[in-house]
């Protein structure tokens, strides 16, 4: 569960950011346009960071506990967590799951705002589904709900009620 390269290509308005990451988790390093970086055992990208956060088994942990790992992005290491707030009930456009919410650390940028303002609800089964993110924004806040599922490797046993 860690990545192996990362691709960040973003254009709005006259901003422009172009990053290729790759990393060597033997040499412990991540390497960008900008040279070679070191790295610690449990590093993420942008996106593997939700890959390894949807595999945490959050049945170890204790309510408000933090769940550290390191991202690499801009050619910085950041040492950030995610916390567990616990199981609760969901109701979706699906039905009612038996859910896991987290909120993780999240970096300050030109989108979102900085801090623990993102909370995530992921399903509370096998398939870890994210089924809601709410999150302040630097104009306001953002909610995105699952619009859709197929494909499922497991069973949807986390839904209680349609």
């Amino acid at each position: 569960m860690q990545p192996l390269k990362f691709v960040r290509n973003v254009q709005e308005d006259q901003y422009k950011k172009k990053e290729i990451i790759t990393f060597n988790h033997d040499a412990g390093t991540a390497t960008s346009g900008d040279g070679v970086y070191k790295t610690s055992n449990c590093i993420q990208d942008a996106i593997s960071s939700v890959y390894y956060a949807r595999n945490i088994n959050f049945d170890k942990y204790k309510v408000n506990d933090k769940i550290p790992f390191d991202l690499f992005i801009d050619n910085e290491t950041f040492h950030l967590y995610i916390r567990y707030l616990g199981k609760e009930k969901v109701k979706t456009r699906f039905g009612k799951f038996n859910a896991i919410k987290f909120k993780p650390l999240v970096i300050q940028g030109n989108t979102f705002k900085g801090g623990e303002n993102m909370t995530v609800w992921i399903t509370n089964d096998a398939n870890r589904l994210p089924i809601r993110i709410e999150s302040g924004i630097s104009v306001g806040s953002v909610k995105i709900d699952m619009m859709s599922y197929r494909n499922l490797r497991y069973p949807l046993s986390a839904l209680i009620s349609f």
